[in-house]
């Protein structure tokens, strides 16, 4: 092997650290989804890329689909979809989720066709400034802001824009309103 072939090769892997590195700290990264909170958006073993730039310049719309560190331990990264957005009251009455906000006083019935298997539950949630109630679509097997409360807007990570296992591009937020 010549001097040549070696300086070449460390030119390629310095230019190629320049450019993946930053890419994979403060543009995008993977996210492999695990259990069946989501069930049947996500399932286990999907593989996603995670848009972490969007959020920085928009507010995460209702029915996005969101990946945030999990309020009780940062260090974990769950997946969930955005049900109720800062200040609003989100009321569940047999499953049924009614959003109370100031444009909707008497307020609206969510219509979340993504919902595979629904739980009969009843509560009433007040979402904080700068706060993300979530749901898993997997009502049953999720657990989420019903349990441990909303996520901080801080703790969002971004949103999936491409599955790889198996494959799918997520080209926007699903809002439902």
């Amino acid at each position: 092997m010549t001097a040549k072939f070696w300086k070449e090769l460390v030119k390629l892997v310095f230019f190629s650290l320049l450019i993946v590195v930053p890419f994979r700290l403060y543009i995008a990264q993977p996210f492999i989804v695990e259990g069946a909170s989501m069930d049947p958006t996500f399932e286990t073993g999907d593989y996603l890329i995670v848009d972490e730039l969007t959020y920085h310049f928009k507010t995460p719309e209702r029915g996005s689909v969101l990946i945030f560190k999990y309020p009780k331990d940062p260090k974990k990264s769950f997946i969930k979809r955005i049900i109720g957005l800062p200040g609003e009251k989100v009321s569940i009455l047999n499953g049924q989720i009614t959003i109370i906000n100031t444009e909707y006083s008497e307020g609206f019935t969510l219509n979340e066709p993504y919902v595979k298997l629904n739980k009969k539950d009843s509560a009433d949630y007040i979402v904080g400034a700068r706060e993300y109630f979530v749901l898993g679509d997997n009502r049953l097997a999720s657990a989420d802001s019903r349990i441990w409360g909303p996520v901080p807007e801080a703790n969002i990570i971004g949103r999936p824009i491409i599955s790889f296992f198996p494959p799918a591009f997520f080209p926007g937020d699903n809002s439902n309103e």
